[in-house]
């Protein structure tokens, strides 16, 4: 699932995917689907240092600037421990 659409045309269905990563900004955040997808799938969130928004406690939370390799560690986790 590679855009908003396509995650929720699969959840519309019945699945969920293993494990997202956000942009944790407010309007995201605010919304009660995404915030509860965050606390249902393992998430990877990617938050400002300088905006206020609530961030819940299920997510691994990166604040900026965040290397791509800090990203996927967690992702790869996630998904290692979806395939035992």
């Amino acid at each position: 699932m590679d855009s908003a659409e396509d995650t929720s045309r699969a959840i519309a269905t019945g699945r969920l995917p293993n494990v997202v990563v956000l942009e944790a900004t407010a309007k995201l955040l605010d919304g009660p689907r995404i915030r509860n997808l965050v606390q249902r799938v393992p998430a990877v969130l990617i938050a400002s240092r300088t905006a206020k928004v609530s961030l819940p406690d299920t997510a691994v939370t990166f604040f900026r600037a965040v290397l791509i390799a800090e990203i996927v560690a967690p992702v790869r986790e996630f998904l290692a421990r979806d395939t035992t």
